[in-house]
């Protein structure tokens, strides 16, 4: 049964329940009024008491119908119908079923305060008819009425004890489960914010990976098509102060390398972005070779190194080291009017070292303006690259004194 139902049943009982032990009190009284000695004005006296308590029972439903039963109104009521049953059971001790409703009401219509008092007549009433009628006659008669009565009211004692208790742990129980309920409404509502953040934060990242995606093809075609046409440029410029044909055919050659070769780079952009140089070579093989063709084409002595193990990298950070190394490169041809360029490449453990080193005019960093729109990626490019494989790039420079740019990135093997 459920604590709904439970209730339901107990609610009907309250409604009938007085009722229903009258009539089995009237009853059994009329069965046993010989038996007693019931006299005639006795059982007249009966027959009021009961239409009263009838009168009371049906007056107090409407009265107390759609209010709170406890307060005055139901303790009128219980004192009432107690004084009806003490005497219904003093004229005949049967009558004190319906004295029990006293028990069964006591918690519903009286005060806290007025509980213990209105326990203890109920059980002055109870008492005298289990010791054979009231009042008790003789001593022995007494001292059974008084055992009786303490066993009555110890009894109704401990059950109205057990009763708030149940009452309690009911109460307790109706508190935590309506404290879960809003701890569950509370916890789908954080369900539903958690799910529209979640989302906010998916679109969130989804504009971030399309912004990245966009500076990094950004930095691919700078780092083919527009170093390509630099180097173009500045070949056709030769060409046209070159002193003799065989010098400006030399230049023209080198021009059509460039083109060829920015051409290459710029279809396999296209495919996957990896520089042409790494499609056959690995990286150490590629920057020597990118090394030794930009010294020749810039007329500058470049030395490329290698120490440590070589290790085959991931594809992200070979591309990453190699085009780390051609903005390098290409900022000294630009800016440094070095004699002498050293690239070294290091394997050192779980990282991989790129050094690039000029004996050019050097600069200060802390001066250097922001990249404009027609300018190249410069330092700027190169630390989003190395920084986008968790790696970083550092330069030293002072005016007269050359630059270092140093990168270092996490060693990732090939998978």
């Amino acid at each position: 049964m459920t604590r709904a139902e439970w209730w339901s049943r107990r609610t009907t009982f309250a409604d009938w329940g007085p009722y229903a032990l009258l009539g089995v009190a009237v009853l059994t009284a009329a069965g046993s009024a010989g038996v007693v000695g019931m006299t005639r004005g006795e059982l007249y006296a009966a027959a009021g008491l009961v239409a009263a308590a009838l009168v009371l029972e049906v007056t107090g439903t409407r009265v107390t119908r759609g209010r709170p039963e406890r307060g005055r109104t139901g303790a009128f009521l219980y004192f009432v119908r107690w004084a009806i049953a003490f005497v219904l059971t003093w004229l005949n001790p049967f009558c004190a079923f319906y004295a029990v409703t006293g028990y069964y009401t006591v918690g519903r219509q009286l005060p806290r305060r007025l509980m213990l008092p209105g326990v203890c007549l109920t059980a002055v009433t109870m008492a005298g008819s289990e010791i054979g009628g009231m009042p008790p006659r003789g001593a022995v008669a007494w001292t059974g009425f008084a055992v009786v009565l303490g066993v009555n009211i110890g009894m109704v004692s401990l059950f109205t004890r057990f009763a708030e208790q149940e009452q309690a742990r009911v109460t307790t129980q109706a508190e935590t489960i309506a404290e879960l309920e809003r701890t569950n409404t509370a916890l789908q509502q954080a369900l539903e914010e958690n799910a529209a953040l979640h989302a906010q934060l998916l679109v969130q990242a989804r504009e971030a990976g399309i912004a990245d995606e966009r500076r990094r093809l950004a930095a691919e075609i700078h780092d083919t098509l527009a170093q390509g046409l630099t180097g173009i440029i500045a070949q056709l410029q030769v060409v046209t102060a070159a002193p003799d044909a065989a010098t400006a055919r030399v230049h023209v050659e080198r021009a059509a390398a460039l083109a060829r070769h920015s051409l290459g780079e710029a279809r396999r952009s296209v495919h996957n972005l990896a520089p042409v140089a790494l499609a056959a070579d690995g990286l150490p093989e590629a920057l020597r070779k990118t090394v030794a063709e930009w010294g020749e084409r810039n007329g500058t002595r470049a030395d490329f190194t290698l120490t440590g193990t070589a290790e085959h990298l991931h594809d992200e950070v070979s591309a990453t080291l190699l085009r780390i190394a051609q903005e390098a490169l290409s900022n000294a041809a630009r800016h440094a009017r070095a004699g002498r360029v050293g690239v070294t490449l290091s394997f050192m453990g779980d990282e991989v070292s790129l050094d690039i080193r000029d004996d050019g005019t050097g600069f200060a960093p802390a001066a250097v303006p922001a990249r404009t729109r027609g300018g190249g990626f410069g330092l700027e490019g190169m630390r989003a690259r190395a920084e986008r494989i968790a790696g970083s790039v550092a330069v030293e420079s002072e005016p007269g004194q050359g630059t270092a740019v140093s990168a270092r990135v996490p060693l990732v093997r090939h998978d």
